[in-house]
């Protein structure tokens, strides 16, 4: 029996560059088990909504209401979660849902600037605050923990002298969070699929 895809949702709440990185890799063939089905806003008005648009994904806005999410999620048949700059903290009812099917990318090497405060240019401020040489990103998958799901994927990016907390998490995204976060979503749409398909035969 031929594999399905992964149908995939990415909930987003600024401005949704890691959303296009997830479009651009969709398009260039790099998710080939996956599907973009899907994008959810935390927030009305944001630019991730018009990406998402852009690229003919549709595209909803929830606010503050984890059981519409549940539902819309399921309504689309969801299979795979990405936090792509999501900045609300998920249930323990949301994660009992999806359980092991939701991924978060960071922007650190976790453990280190990871957990509750720690998000956008605050954890490159710490980083910098710190004095580390080596900063990067982190994919992962979400539980109960904020951060501390089973990291899939790390990339290490130094930190360069006159660096500041925008120049810095730019050079993270760029180097580390647009590269990782295709990888680890082929990953799991593929490990998902192939659960999937052998639970139908």
């Amino acid at each position: 029996m031929k594999r399905g895809r992964t149908r995939i949702a990415v909930l987003v709440s600024g401005g949704g560059t890691n959303l296009q990185a997830l479009i651009d890799a969709s398009r260039s063939g790099e998710i080939p088990d996956g599907e973009l089905c899907l994008v959810i806003a935390s927030r009305p008005g944001i630019p991730a909504l018009e990406r998402a648009r852009a690229a003919g994904i549709p595209a909803l806005t929830i606010v503050r209401d984890e059981e519409e999410m549940i539902r819309s999620l399921k309504g689309a048949g969801i299979s795979l979660i990405v936090l792509a700059g999501f900045l609300t903290i998920l249930s323990e009812r949301f994660l009992s849902c999806f359980r092991d099917r939701i991924i978060n990318v960071h922007p650190s090497l976790i453990p280190s600037f990871c957990g509750r405060g720690f998000y956008g240019l605050r954890v490159h401020e710490a980083a910098l605050k710190r004095g580390v040489k080596l900063t990067g990103a982190t994919v992962h998958l979400v539980n109960e923990i904020p951060d501390g799901g089973r990291i899939l994927f790390q990339r290490a990016v130094e930190v360069l002298e006159g660096d500041s907390p925008k120049s810095l998490q730019r050079r993270v995204m760029e180097e580390a969070e647009w590269k990782l976060l295709p990888i680890a979503v082929q990953l799991m749409s593929r490990e998902i699929s192939e659960r999937e398909s052998e639970e139908r035969e």
